[in-house]
């Protein structure tokens, strides 16, 4: 089942900056060869639902690797059955109506 996640990871107990957390985790998006959006509080996410929550895991234990000793992440996500859904349609869809 294909599934599009908006998620945010919160590294907890690191310190102010946690750009070097975010970025260990784009790395993560990347290997697994996830279509991936970066914005400012979050990450979008597309793909298979097994792929891509194997990847939220994948940046639960990286994180954790690189010293957090906590993490909070909060996750959005959706599904469809009527019809083959993307990130960029989602958008296109809103800005059509503008």
């Amino acid at each position: 089942m294909k599934v599009l996640l908006d998620f945010c990871v919160v590294p907890i107990g690191v310190g102010v900056s946690v750009s070097e957390y975010i970025a260990a985790c784009q790395r993560v998006l990347k290997e697994a060869g996830l279509k991936h959006e970066m914005h400012m509080y979050g990450t979008n996410v597309e793909g298979e639902w097994d792929e891509v929550m194997t990847a939220v895991k994948k940046c639960h234990e990286v994180v954790h690797q690189m010293g957090a000793p906590r993490i909070s992440t909060t996750l959005r996500l959706g599904t469809r059955t009527d019809k083959n859904q993307s990130m960029v349609d989602k958008i296109k869809s809103v800005k059509e109506k503008l």
